[in-house]
């Protein structure tokens, strides 16, 4: 039985890549238990791992769920200096979807149901509430 998971990205510098992904979080790390390790529970048994190491070029995307892309893709592009990336959608798929990198080459996805629906029935149980 699986009952949590964890993926890692590492990053060079430590310093920079904490602050990086605090912004892409949009949040401080929920556990540092030592110099050049920081851990992010995204939901309840889902853990981003940020490490100081050489980065797995071309691994991932690590793929988040947001409410609305764009303005997700807005705020990145602004905040992080993100290079603007295409937002994908097919009918036969039932999400939008968008792929770029962190400075570090590290593969970095977005994804939105297209059904408002989906998405609150989705966040209701991670948060106890709708989302606006």
């Amino acid at each position: 039985m699986i009952y949590e998971m964890t993926i890692q990205v590492r990053v060079p510098n430590m310093r920079e890549g904490q602050n990086w992904y605090e912004k892409l979080l949009n949040r401080g790390p929920d556990f540092v238990p030592h110099e050049g390790f920081a851990e992010w529970e995204l939901i309840p048994g889902c853990w981003l791992q940020v490490a100081e190491g050489e980065p797995s070029l071309k691994s991932g995307p690590l793929r988040l769920g947001v409410a609305n892309i764009e303005t997700e893709k807005a705020r990145l592009i602004h905040l992080l200096n993100v290079e603007d990336f295409i937002i994908h959608s097919r009918k036969e798929v039932p999400v939008k979807w968008a792929t770029f990198e962190d400075p570090w080459g590290n593969g970095i996805g977005l994804f939105q149901y297209h059904d408002q629906q989906e998405i609150q029935k989705r966040i209701i149980p991670i948060l106890g509430r709708h989302i606006q």
